[in-house]
């Protein structure tokens, strides 16, 4: 990015990153460098937010005039009853991460099943008439379980160390989507799968994640024969061991990096109402690569 395409006057529009924490952060990134190639004035800032003061934040944010906002953990679920309206992908998954300034306060989205969808799309991962194992039954398993069911996935087995959890999530996508599509599971009951077809399976928990990256949530190898594709939204680091076990037992593997960029790319979309172009995307595909150090 030029620096004559950083320069900031009365006219900058400022977007930014609430969370706890925020500093270790990619999106400055992402966002500042769409900005300088697309010749937007606009800044894009984290804001580390403390607990207890998210209803202050968004209220301040539209305040000071801010275009629009991302929403980072723990805060993607508590922020909604501060919104104006919400989008009804986010309202089903239950999570917004995208603030979008509409007529007198904020309208929220979830950019981040979007950004996934693009990033599955984009790897050659199907999704509809194919059947899915989810690993976890966390915020981020449930929005996973809520879009592979939008888009028409034929079964998908949600598995997790409490299967009363698992199954209380099944119900609850089950029910959204009016299908019974969502199977609740205990971890270790993946052998009674149907075998007579290999799956895409989504880890979609934390563990795995830096710096515990030498563990992961099932080990047996006969678990991973069961698979073709192992995608995982974890993207640092950037070979998880859920991949390596994936790729070991001949199944392709791919982590979050590309998810991570897509959800950006749509918040700047609809913060701008401008199309970013793929040839861009890419490009900072590879930069936060570079940064990541993969």
């Amino acid at each position: 990015m030029k620096k004559d395409d950083c320069r900031i006057n009365g006219y900058t529009r400022t977007c930014g990153l609430i969370g706890n924490p925020v500093e270790h952060t990619l999106s400055p990134l992402i966002h500042n460098t769409l900005a300088g190639q697309m010749k937007e004035n606009l800044v894009y800032v984290p804001l580390h937010v403390q607990a207890g003061n998210v209803k202050e934040a968004v209220e301040g944010a539209w305040a000071l005039n801010l275009l629009g906002i991302n929403v980072t953990v723990p805060y993607k679920s508590e922020v909604i009853p501060y919104l104006k309206e919400i989008d009804p992908l986010a309202a089903g998954i239950g999570a917004v991460n995208t603030l979008v300034r509409s007529g007198s306060g904020f309208k929220g989205y979830n950019t981040d099943m979007p950004g996934l969808l693009r990033a599955m799309t984009y790897d050659g991962v199907r999704i509809a008439g194919e059947n899915f194992i989810i690993l976890g039954a966390g915020g981020a398993a449930r929005a996973v379980a809520v879009l592979l069911a939008s888009q028409k996935a034929a079964q998908i087995y949600l598995l997790n160390r409490t299967p009363e959890k698992a199954q209380a999530v099944a119900e609850e996508v089950n029910k959204i989507t009016g299908r019974r599509i969502v199977e609740g599971m205990m971890l270790t009951e993946y052998d009674r799968l149907p075998g007579r077809t290999k799956y895409t399976a989504i880890q979609a928990s934390s563990v795995g994640m830096f710096p515990d990256v030498d563990t992961v949530i099932l080990e047996d190898p006969a678990f991973y024969r069961m698979l073709h594709t192992g995608y995982d939204l974890i993207f640092n680091p950037g070979i998880t061991k859920f991949m390596r076990l994936t790729m070991e037992q001949g199944g392709n593997a791919f982590n979050g990096v590309r998810m991570l960029l897509y959800q950006g790319v749509i918040a700047y979309e609809l913060w701008t109402g401008t199309e970013v172009p793929e040839a861009l995307s890419l490009k900072i595909y590879e930069e936060l690569k570079e940064a990541m150090g993969i």
